[in-house]
């Protein structure tokens, strides 16, 4: 039966094996797809957006449901689990397509976003400013099958090992009551 009341968020953080693999853990996320969103060209395929030449960010695209998680704790965990101060970059990945991103369904969605991002920054837990970039969702294009659910199918991976678990690491820390 499917739930009438789920949400639908698009966010960016770098790469989207990391977003994605941080979400699917949380209680109320029922489905995360990665792919791509924010560019100017249909249906890219990973090729092209690498190149940082068809506007796309890497993302995930997530389904919830609010009565179980809100899109404030969802974007607690996205701002948490990346540097939101690093212009086109997530570590050692460069780019525009590892840029960090909100892309918003709605007027609530953009202004639980935009108040978050000025209480962060004003709260200075950050030592530079955020420059995520908080912009209407306009279309999502999936991924490649490959690209879905990668941490699970690929935990051995040195990439997974060294950027990914650190990630999951900390969110089974800073939120085990919001976890599966």
């Amino acid at each position: 039966m499917e739930n009438k009341n789920m949400q639908i968020a698009t966010l960016g953080a770098g790469c989207f094996w990391c977003i994605d693999t941080v979400l699917r853990q949380l209680k109320g996320v029922e489905k995360v797809v990665s792919g791509f969103s924010g560019g100017n060209i249909k249906n890219p395929a990973y090729r092209e957006v690498v190149t940082g030449r068809t506007g796309h960010a890497e993302v995930a695209q997530i389904n919830f449901d609010p009565a179980v998680i809100s899109y404030e704790e969802i974007l607690e965990v996205f701002w948490q689990t990346h540097d939101p101060t690093t212009l086109n970059r997530q570590g050692a990945d460069v780019g525009t397509h590892y840029r960090s991103i909100i892309l918003y369904h709605n007027d609530q969605q953009k202004a639980v976003a935009e108040k978050m991002k000025h209480q962060l920054d004003e709260s200075g837990i950050f030592d530079a400013p955020i420059v995520t970039e908080i912009k209407p969702f306009e279309a999502f294009y999936p991924a490649e099958d490959y690209h879905q659910d990668f941490y699970k199918y690929n935990q051995e991976q040195p990439y997974c090992s060294f950027v990914i678990k650190p990630k999951v690491n900390k969110v089974k820390r800073l939120f085990a009551d919001k976890l599966k």
